[in-house]
């Protein structure tokens, strides 16, 4: 079997559902390049599938609302709060694109998402065709011995690889730096994320997601 022919079968599988699959055989018969023929396929069947429409923020399953103005991103200080925000958002957007090596070095070298094996890693994205991601505001910079953390609300969402259905997950994730202390490395000062899990609102606020189940971006891996 030709490499890239058995994506192309199964492709060919779900475009069968509504006749799709004949002028795509004649396409592979006729001497098309496989790769353009699955991106073809793929596309079609994509524009069938149930639109991604994650919770608007304020809505239950959404973000919270941020009173704040909005900060222009060339006086966004990387060493502050909107900084760490940032780095979430570089995180989310090199999963979309699958880029898994780059978007694990941005946590913690120490954490054990920090450390583990990159084919164990990126296992843990393989049961998303898309992963997406709205990025809230960050909370306070809090401190503790010489470490500095802040939390960041995130809206995930994307694709299940298995049935193409949609998939929302309200996510909080906490990131660290070292304080600017004497024996600190540029690399220690910059944030990293640290853990990442259910959102967790703050006092008084309600959410109807908060006690969700972790999901397989977040930490632990499912077995």
């Amino acid at each position: 079997m030709r490499p890239g022919s058995g994506a192309v079968i199964a492709l060919l599988l779900l475009a069968a559902c509504d006749g799709r699959e004949e002028s795509a055989i004649d396409n592979l018969a006729n001497g098309a390049n496989a790769a353009q023929v699955e991106n073809n396929v793929r596309a079609e069947a994509q524009a069938v599938l149930e639109p991604l429409n994650p919770p608007a923020p304020g809505m239950p399953g959404g973000l919270p609302v941020d009173p704040r103005p909005v900060v222009e991103e060339d006086s966004i200080d990387p060493k502050g709060a909107q900084g760490a925000a940032q780095v979430v958002q570089g995180y989310y957007g090199l999963l979309e694109e699958k880029r898994y090596n780059d978007a694990q070095d941005l946590w913690n070298d120490n954490s054990a998402m920090g450390a583990e094996d990159d084919a164990r890693f990126a296992a843990r994205f393989r049961g998303f065709s898309e992963i997406h991601a709205q990025v809230g505001a960050p909370g306070a910079i809090e401190g503790a011995a010489g470490s500095l953390f802040v939390t960041v609300p995130v809206q995930v969402y994307g694709r299940l690889a298995a049935n193409g259905k949609p998939w929302y997950r309200l996510r909080q994730v906490t990131l660290r730096r070292a304080n600017d202390v004497p024996g600190s490395s540029e690399a220690d000062r910059r944030w990293h994320i640290e853990s990442i899990g259910p959102y967790e609102p703050p006092a008084g606020e309600a959410t109807e997601t908060a006690g969700n189940a972790i999901s397989a971006t977040d930490n632990p891996i499912r077995k």
